[in-house]
């Protein structure tokens, strides 16, 4: 079994910051990558970062120099610093692992959080 736990997320004004927190635990055998996507109603789920074992990020084109993703790896936990936060950043915040377990046989797929509401008023 593992779990993706999710914190950090709130309502704060436009321009100001939030750090949403995921840590994952469980069988967990190796991570590939930890990220977080996001989604508001009616709308698909799009990337907001991503960051390999290595530290290799990858961020959605909205979010690129205002947010910084960071890994711990020994601790199995991810980190997002959000800054200049505009009302359109408003949507549940997901995490996103790709990993595999400890199980024999296992293999490398994706495991989500239950997500975190982040609310920027304007």
């Amino acid at each position: 079994q593992v779990q993706l736990v999710e914190s950090g997320g709130g309502l704060v004004q436009a321009g100001g910051s939030l750090t949403l927190s995921c840590a994952a635990s469980g069988n967990i055998f190796s991570i590939n990558y930890m990220g977080w996507y996001r989604q508001t109603p009616g709308k698909q789920r799009e990337l907001v970062a991503t960051i390999t074992s290595g530290g290799m990020t990858n961020y959605g084109d909205s979010v690129k120099g205002r947010f910084t993703i960071a890994r711990d790896n020994a601790k199995k936990t991810a980190h997002l610093q959000m800054n200049s936060l505009k009302p359109e950043d408003t949507a549940v915040y997901y995490c996103n692992c790709n990993l595999r377990t400890g199980f024999l046989g296992s293999r490398w797929d994706d495991y989500w959080g239950q997500g975190t509401q982040v609310t920027v008023s304007s």
